[in-house]
């Protein structure tokens, strides 16, 4: 969408993307398959080992996060990860709930969506939870999104992925071997380049494979009870389980063999699975449970993202025309979303006043109405917008990015950068606030905040080298007062043990 916090994109096939998808699998899946569809029986329910004995640990707590955030990193770098903040923002405001209503977690848990059609899911050391947006497009209630979540957060309360990794020691030195080599044919650049990458990536998934196979079924079951437990805590449907099982079973049976998600090929979902969840089900009294507007409102922002920008419009047209929606609000926000990818300004505006009639106040509505106003040229009209939504959901980061954004298209960069210093204050550890501190800062030409700031966000992207470059620059500016030269210098230190720290270890950041 224009004017969002931007969303980097590759091909299916571009070598990054590759590189950071097997990484994950790496990672995260080895032996475990994030939400695999294991067998449980109704007798080995009842006697479940507790799995998340700590002494049993071979990675520490700060291990464990060090190595998700180093997969994050290469989520990033590669455009995989789904830079949204109303998507994030979402997801992350659903897993929070489930964690709520449980009284083990001690673990701090980020969630984030996947930029990746196929139907996937997963969990990674350190509280890091990934959902490709095919998932949440394949979701039909907000319970079954939540009965994922809820599998995955318990992979990481009982440390499921830390006992895999500790198990498989060699293996996972095996296969960041080969990503370290799928890395730098992806650096390579050349014609060549992508098969170099693929080439790898391929033998180091064929050297996983009978892992990805022998996964842990204890630690599946564990984490099909005790996620329908949190499932049930905090109040959604716990029928949602079996049912979203279901769906994927169909899509396995009636799809076709070649057309079947590779997800759904290596890890089927059986009957067996399907009737314990449905087991559990039936001895908890049924109460309906109503989907949020916001879990409406994402998907349809998703699905505005599919296909050609003319495509996605007639999708919600003919859905408005013909009255194929669960939610009418949503579906005329879908509308708004797909047509700001066409520039049809008339129809824009137009389909935003139909909205606007009909939705309740929301921060979604509220920011794509910006966005709207932007694109017809109502600069002024949308600066007030977005300053009122920051004012009434001050914690709604696309509304936190989208208000500097448009006050620095006006010109005003004075207090953009002001707005910024305080929101970074708040939130000091996000990426793309950074990037617009860089942007505010630049247009007052000094030098110094501005390469400080960038240098900010290539470390949040997780690019230390381009980190260091630009903090190297910022020294050299010159611009800058004694503190933020102190500043400068602290961090250029900072960065640079990071650095080494990491070489040491062996697990370098990807630039």
């Amino acid at each position: 969408m224009p004017a969002r916090a931007p969303t980097r994109r590759h091909s299916r096939n571009d070598p990054r993307k590759l590189v950071a998808a097997s990484l994950v699998a790496a990672i995260a899946c080895a032996p475990l398959s994030p939400f695999r569809l294991a067998p449980i029986s109704a007798a080995s329910a009842q006697t479940l080992p507790d799995l998340g004995d700590v002494s049993q640990l071979s990675l520490s707590p700060a291990q464990e996060s060090k190595l998700g955030e180093a997969v994050i990193h290469q989520l990033r770098a590669s455009g995989a990860y789904l830079n949204d903040p109303e998507v994030n923002g979402y997801l992350n405001e659903l897993g929070h709930r489930l964690i709520a209503a449980s009284t083990d977690v001690k673990t701090d848990f980020h969630f984030f969506a996947v930029n990746d059609p196929t139907i996937n899911a997963f969990a990674l050391p350190g509280g890091y939870v990934g959902v490709n947006t095919g998932l949440i497009l394949l979701t039909q209630s907000e319970s079954e999104l939540a009965s994922v979540l809820a599998h995955e957060i318990t992979h990481v309360t009982q440390h499921h992925i830390a006992r895999a990794i500790a198990a498989q020691k060699d293996s996972m030195l095996m296969s960041l071997a080969g990503l370290a080599v799928a890395v730098l044919a992806a650096r390579g650049g050349g014609a060549s380049s992508g098969d170099a990458a693929s080439a790898a990536i391929a033998a180091t998934q064929a050297l996983n494979l009978q892992h990805e196979i022998n996964f842990t079924r204890d630690q599946e079951r564990e984490a099909d009870r005790i996620g329908f437990e949190r499932l049930q805590a905090a109040g959604f449907d716990v029928n949602a389980m079996a049912t979203f099982m279901e769906r994927l079973q169909r899509a396995t049976r009636f799809s076709g063999g070649a057309s079947v998600p590779a997800y759904l090929q290596d890890h089927p979902v059986t009957y067996e699975r399907i009737a314990e969840a449905q087991a559990r089900a039936a001895g908890v009294p049924y109460h309906q449970v109503v989907d949020s507007l916001d879990y409406d409102l994402v998907r349809a922002l998703l699905r505005s993202y599919q296909g050609e920008p003319q495509q996605a419009v007639r999708y919600f047209d003919d859905a408005l025309a013909e009255h194929k929606y669960n939610n009418r609000v949503a579906t005329q926000y879908g509308l708004v979303a797909a047509l700001l990818r066409t520039k049809d300004q008339l129809r824009m505006k137009s389909a935003l006043a139909e909205l606007e009639k009909i939705a309740p106040p929301q921060p979604m509505i509220d920011a794509i109405a910006g966005h709207v106003l932007l694109e017809t040229g109502q600069l002024d009209a949308a600066i007030r917008r977005f300053k009122a939504g920051v004012e009434r959901y001050p914690n709604k980061m696309q509304m936190v990015y989208d208000y500097p954004d448009a006050l620095l298209k006006a010109g005003r960069s004075v207090d953009a950068a002001k707005f910024i210093e305080h929101e970074i204050d708040r939130f000091p550890h996000d990426g793309p606030l950074q990037l617009l501190a860089a942007r505010a800062y630049a247009a007052q030409n000094k030098q110094m905040l501005s390469h400080l700031h960038q240098a900010e966000y290539y470390a949040w992207q997780g690019n230390l080298k381009a980190a260091i470059d630009q903090l190297e620059i910022a020294s050299k500016a010159g611009d800058g007062n004694f503190y933020e030269a102190s500043v400068v210098d602290s961090r250029l230190q900072a960065f640079r043990k990071e650095a080494r720290d990491e070489n040491k270890a062996g697990f370098g950041r990807a630039s």
